[in-house]
């Protein structure tokens, strides 16, 4: 068994300390779980300065090779820069299916980079468990740049703006069928739309997309808003327009850090962790319960077969947790 993570270690950067320092918190034993706390709590003075950007769109946007892109133009710039990508996870054995570092080739080699596939173990929005944890852990060990692609775009993409400071979402040249798959929820929640591929024959296509895009949000986002989301043009694969993004991120950041709101924004998001904690220790207390474990299966084939009501189970499931 390799060694626990210190704190120590991980402050200095190591990163061999901090590929198991995630390893540890993404870990559901008992005892492992007591060592992450304890291990996150010796490093929280050294989190929160990073810039926190969640990077999501439908499946074939380009999302990893355009993180491949801006991540190497942030390093050539003096940044360090983690990316947490956010896998669905394998039915059979629940660890990351898509390797993403086969697909982010530049910065899987950088040593100013780290790449962190992560299982999203059926975590609504493709956002893993654990995905905050591991956030924290690389800003301790140095990373000033966090990005988090997430699966896609799914019916539960509200979890990746409640982790980040800093919502995208990319886009394909060709609005009028793209408008129709992205929902009106997700819309709402972008800091930024960025047109991806808009290069070589694509170029006219995704500037007509921009130019409906900047439509649909002049309807969506309210007047009076104290930042109107800007829609960008960008390639991955030409590496073009990619200041212009990173510049609107930093301007997003200076406007909200004056105002107050990015802090503001910040305690919102550590109380709906400590809920989902909550939530997730009282899940594990009902696996890992002998009364429960014994007596759920009869709960769910009362419900399976409508012998019993969906909520006279959840009652007395919770009369078994003492709630």
């Amino acid at each position: 068994m390799s060694r626990r993570p210190e704190a120590d270690d991980l402050i200095a950067g190591d990163r061999a300390a901090l590929a198991r320092a995630i390893t540890l918190v993404e870990s559901k034993r008992a005892d492992d779980r007591a060592a992450a706390a304890s291990l996150l709590d010796g490093i929280m003075h050294r989190t929160g300065g990073a810039v926190r950007v969640g990077i999501t769109g439908v499946p074939g946007v380009g999302k990893s090779t355009l993180i491949d892109a801006l991540g190497m133009s942030l390093i050539a710039a003096g940044h360090r820069v983690a990316v947490l990508a956010v896998d669905p996870s394998s039915s059979r054995t629940g660890g990351a299916i898509l390797g993403d570092k086969t697909r982010m080739a530049r910065l899987a080699v950088s040593p100013a980079a780290f790449i962190r596939p992560s299982p999203s173990s059926g975590t609504l929005g493709g956002v893993a468990a654990k995905t905050r944890e591991a956030m924290l852990l690389c800003e301790a060990a140095g990373f000033d740049v966090v990005l988090v692609e997430t699966v896609g775009v799914g019916q539960s993409e509200t979890a990746v703006a409640d982790l980040t400071d800093f919502f995208l979402v990319l886009a394909l040249p060709g609005a009028g069928d793209e408008l129709q798959g992205i929902k009106k929820g997700v819309i709402e929640l972008a800091d930024m739309i960025a047109v991806n591929k808009a290069d070589g024959d694509g170029a006219n296509r995704a500037s007509a997309a921009a130019a409906e895009y900047r439509s649909a949000l002049h309807i969506l986002v309210p007047a009076g808003v104290d930042w109107m989301p800007p829609v960008v043009l960008v390639s991955g694969l030409a590496e073009s327009g990619l200041d212009d993004l990173w510049s609107r991120v930093m301007e997003h950041r200076r406007l909200h850090a004056a105002s107050g709101a990015l802090v503001a924004r910040r305690r919102a998001q550590d109380l709906k962790w400590m809920w989902a904690l909550v939530d997730e220790r009282i899940r594990a207390k009902l696996r890992g319960d002998p009364r429960l474990a014994a007596r759920v299966p009869e709960i769910e084939a009362g419900v399976a077969d409508a012998t019993l009501s969906p909520a006279a189970a959840a009652d007395e499931i919770g009369t078994l947790l003492g709630i």
